[in-house]
């Protein structure tokens, strides 16, 4: 059997990411001969139904996004529920400034964030990690690893840079292909 068949396989029965290291030894092969067939393997699923999602953890193999609809339909799933403006804006400031207070949330925002936060926390995008050391020893809040699966990232590294226009101020103008799915959960 060819080296990306039994990397395949090997992604395909695992629960969750693996490491290049496990999957090296697994197959007895060079880390380097190994990131080199991923790659291949990678380019091949670039046009199906499944994707390899890189992570901090290492590589599992997933559904592609634009199944999404297809999946759910298939297994009578209710439709995959969608964040508002104000959980993107709240997941945006967390994942940007984390660990974060709500009070530091509401300060940036200008609005009380309690219903957004415990929305994203109900949806497990977000979690408390500890209390700071300020007035009131408010939560500190993170984002999750589901976050990071949410929107097809590997690291908080593969976050998009923050636009800063001259005067020091975040620019207004939205990525688009952030924006791209943008709908509403109830809050």
């Amino acid at each position: 059997m060819e080296i990306l068949a039994r990397i395949e396989a090997l992604l395909f029965v695992s629960a969750g990411p693996i490491s290049i290291q496990q999957l090296a030894s697994a197959l007895e092969i060079s880390a380097r001969e190994l990131e080199q067939a991923i790659q291949q393997l990678d380019a091949q699923y670039q046009d199906r139904g499944l994707r390899l999602q890189k992570s901090t953890a290492g590589y599992q193999l997933v559904s592609a996004p634009e199944a999404a609809k297809d999946i759910e339909r298939f297994l009578g799933l209710e439709e995959i529920t969608q964040l508002s403006r104000a959980g993107l804006e709240v997941l945006a400031i967390i994942a940007y400034q984390q660990p974060i207070t709500r009070p530091l949330v509401d300060s940036v925002r200008g609005v009380n964030s309690d219903s957004v936060l415990r929305t994203l926390l109900r949806h497990g995008l977000i979690e408390e990690v500890g209390r700071s050391e300020g007035p009131g020893r408010p939560f500190l809040y993170t984002t999750t690893t589901d976050f990071l699966s949410y929107f097809g990232l590997g690291s908080l590294q593969d976050l998009p840079p923050l636009q800063i226009d001259s005067e020091g101020a975040l620019s207004q103008k939205p990525d688009p292909e952030i924006h791209r799915e943008v709908a509403t959960l109830d809050e």
